[in-house]
């Protein structure tokens, strides 16, 4: 045993001559070639980073399924993805929650010919993955198999999104879970404020619903099945294909698979216009809390915006770009007043997105933060940004943007999504150098624009007793009664 010790110290003392020498020879050699020892990082000078994503091969097949397609050999795995033109946004109004209901259980439920306990059992054995949701303003479903494996995933893929079943186990099982977590939705102080935010913002608009328990009582499975028939066509659908494959081969498989799906015309329910109005509104939620949570903003633009890339950029000095901007500088450094302090423009799709500005802080500086986030608000609005502040914001937003291409399955997302979202054709191409034209006057000129700082809904959630100053201050206040369960 003691020979065992001798030798590990041996070992011990060996490594800690080699990392001594190792040093010695490390600043030598600094000292040698004149070289700072610890450069700061912002000297540091590389080759500009090269962005280049492919394209898809894009065909029509016979039904009208719009197809992607990216060849990759890379491995021997097949990913598909699809995009439905559906959303919440198309629910009836008595029937909160029906969408998302629809999306799950069309994969938990099972199809005419395989319940769901058995797909996922030969999912499983495969190490494949098939499935489905519908959110907001789409649908979506993915599968993602061996190349060996294509048939049994494409078999399961088709099926679901053609002949879901939705099981009244499977669904009833979903109106349960989606109860508990209403009755729980305000337990958490940030989930509230932001919820409020939304319902203030966009009113009686599909984009400011929420399901209750009542709305969710109200569907059927016969809601779910008529949905589904409403919006699940083959023409109403993008899909894409990425992988190891051949493809006439690709294309021979899923028009196969897709075969007894039908062309059809899809009859969409009007959907009313986002109403662009901008009132001041001050809303307060009493919770028995340490912290207050604060929300702050109004309705923001749309993709197509001419302005949307100089919104980028002014947004992410204000508050979109973490430690570099303004809210979080003032708010946190200079001040100590919030551990995390945001802004962020939500740039909507097909009509009116949301900007917002939150954080948390201490009950007792609730009126301080407040008039803090504010003004510098209103400082965007007054005199053009720092040259450094600017290029720090479109580097970053630059640099970043090229993370959303990190597979040839994202790159086949977003041209799937270029067309789904009417974007122009070369919006991918063309995104880092309308970034790179912003200029101090643009930024300037969009802040003017687009932040209202006189017309801001405020979302306050925690206990008014422990205030600095009384809400009243920023203007009338309503107050906001959360449902008890």
């Amino acid at each position: 045993m003691s020979e065992v010790r001798s030798q590990k110290s041996e070992v011990r003392n060996k490594r800690g001559i080699y990392f001594i020498i190792f040093l010695l020879f490390t600043i030598n050699y600094s000292l040698f070639t004149n070289t700072s020892w610890a450069e700061h990082p912002s000297n540091l000078k590389f080759k500009p980073l090269e962005f280049n994503p492919p394209s898809s091969e894009v065909v029509l097949l016979n039904n009208g399924i719009i197809l992607h397609m990216i060849e990759d050999h890379e491995l021997p795995t097949i990913d598909m993805t699809a995009v439905i033109r559906t959303g919440s946004v198309y629910e009836p109004e008595d029937k909160i929650g029906l969408a998302g209901m629809a999306g799950t259980v069309m994969r938990t439920g099972g199809t005419a010919s395989m319940k769901g306990e058995e797909i996922n059992e030969i999912l499983e054995f495969i190490a494949g993955s098939v499935e489905a949701g519908i959110s907001g303003e789409s649908g979506t479903a993915s599968m993602s198999v061996m190349k060996k494996d294509i048939d049994t995933g494409l078999k399961i893929f088709a099926d679901i999104l053609m002949n879901p079943v939705f099981s009244e186990d499977k669904l009833e099982m979903e109106k349960q879970k989606a109860i508990e977590s209403i009755k729980r939705q305000n337990d958490d102080p940030s989930n509230i404020a932001r919820r409020e935010f939304r319902k203030t913002v966009y009113g009686s608009h599909p984009f400011g619903r929420f399901p209750t328990i009542d709305t969710i009582n109200r569907i059927k499975r016969e809601d779910l099945v008529r949905f589904h028939k409403q919006y699940f066509k083959p023409n109403n659908v993008i899909m894409g294909v990425t992988g190891d494959f051949d493809k006439e081969e690709i294309i021979k498989k899923i028009e196969e698979a897709f075969k007894d799906w039908k062309f059809e015309d899809v009859d969409f329910p009007k959907v009313p216009k986002v109403k662009e109005v901008y009132e001041k509104s001050v809303n307060y939620a009493f919770k028995n809390t340490t912290q207050s949570v604060i929300r702050m903003g109004h309705l923001g633009i749309k993709q197509d915006n001419p302005d949307f890339y100089a919104v980028m950029v002014m947004d992410d000095i204000l508050g979109g770009g973490g430690f570099t901007s303004r809210l979080m500088k003032e708010v946190r450094s200079d001040r100590g007043l919030a551990y995390s302090v945001w802004s962020s423009f939500v740039v909507g799709k097909f009509d009116l997105g949301l900007f917002a500005a939150g954080c948390e802080t201490k009950a007792e500086s609730t009126g301080e933060v407040i008039t803090l986030m504010k003004n510098i608000m209103e400082k965007m609005r007054e005199s053009p940004v720092s040259d450094e502040e600017l290029k720090i914001a479109k580097e970053s937003i630059i640099n970043s943007f090229i993370f959303g291409f990190t597979s040839n399955l994202h790159v086949l997302s977003q041209r799937i999504n270029v067309q789904y979202y009417n974007f122009p054709p070369d919006y991918l191409e063309k995104y880092r150098d309308n970034i790179a034209k912003v200029t101090k006057d643009d930024v300037l000129r969009v802040a003017k624009k687009y932040l209202h700082t006189d017309k801001l809904t405020f979302i306050v959630v925690g206990d008014n007793k422990k205030f600095d100053k009384p809400l009243s201050a920023f203007g009338d206040v309503r107050k906001i009664e959360l449902e008890k369960f």
